[in-house]
């Protein structure tokens, strides 16, 4: 049997339930969930009026007796936050808002023969295919899964190029283009309005983005996450999470064409760093 399955304790899990759940969160997010089906996931992020991300999640369509019920699969050290920021725009929307962090999780699963638990509410990650299956579960169930193949599962997710949040962007900081929402099916543009819509659509009509995270190769050791990215004595980024010789960073993607232009490499922490093939 495989074990291609970990679980992903750094995840947590809000519940938005009710008559309004769907208006809500269509109001809200960068995605669109009217569409979803039950059992389909859609990536999104809550952002701030001037664009930038505040949260991000995986929105999922579950089942419920009455209106309609979604689950946020979450960073779990913002679970809190973003039920309470959810609660800061409940108005009179008919929603109930809950952190069901305590006792559900979040798993992983990247081997279509991985075994789930009994029960388990299973979904394809919509960022990309080899992400493979994510479920959430009771989180006894998830703590008996436990992390030994996380690493695993960490390697797959740099390969895909697909940022984790508060490691290879800061929350609050970053805009849906610098965290590659756009190359990760996050943001849909032909949506009705939300929050920091605007600064989105300025920024797709521009063409092109300035900053990003993208793959890179590192010569060595992988330096923490935080170590700037040197030209010199110029930081052209930031190293984010890695896996083994392969890592993310957050990169001023001008100031490295003017560093290649030029023969000159890039390092981070004394350790060489080169884009990715």
């Amino acid at each position: 049997m495989t074990k291609a399955i970990a679980w992903l304790a750094d995840r947590g899990v809000i519940r938005v339930a009710g008559e309004d759940a769907t208006s809500f969160l269509q109001g809200l997010l960068t995605n669109d969930v009217e569409r979803l089906e039950i059992g389909e996931a859609r990536y999104a992020g809550l952002l701030t009026p001037q664009g930038k991300i505040l949260f991000d999640t995986l929105v999922v369509r579950t089942r419920t007796d009455a209106g309609a019920a979604y689950l946020l699969d979450c960073a779990a050290a913002q679970a809190g936050d973003l039920a309470k920021r959810l609660g800061f725009y409940k108005l009179r929307a008919k929603v109930v808002i809950a952190d069901e962090s305590a006792e559900r999780a979040v798993v992983a699963a990247w081997d279509e023969d991985a075994a789930m638990p009994a029960g388990a509410f299973v979904y394809r990650d919509p960022r990309d295919p080899r992400l493979g299956l994510r479920a959430i579960v009771a989180r006894a169930e998830a703590v008996a899964i436990g992390e030994a193949e996380l690493a695993s599962y960490e390697a797959l997710r740099i390969a895909a190029c697909a940022p984790k949040g508060g490691v290879d962007f800061a929350y609050g900081d970053a805009f849906p283009y610098d965290a590659d929402f756009d190359h990760l099916n996050g943001v849909d543009f032909d949506k009705g309005c939300y929050v920091g819509q605007e600064v989105v659509s300025r920024m797709k009509h521009r063409g092109s983005a300035r900053k990003r995270v993208v793959r890179v190769k590192v010569a060595g050791e992988p330096p923490p996450p935080g170590t700037p990215i040197m030209d010199g004595e110029l930081a052209v980024g930031t190293l984010g999470s890695s896996a083994g010789a392969a890592a993310l960073a957050m990169l001023r993607l001008d100031r490295v064409e003017d560093a290649k232009a030029a023969g000159r490499g890039l390092s981070a922490g004394g350790v060489s760093v080169a884009l990715a093939d």
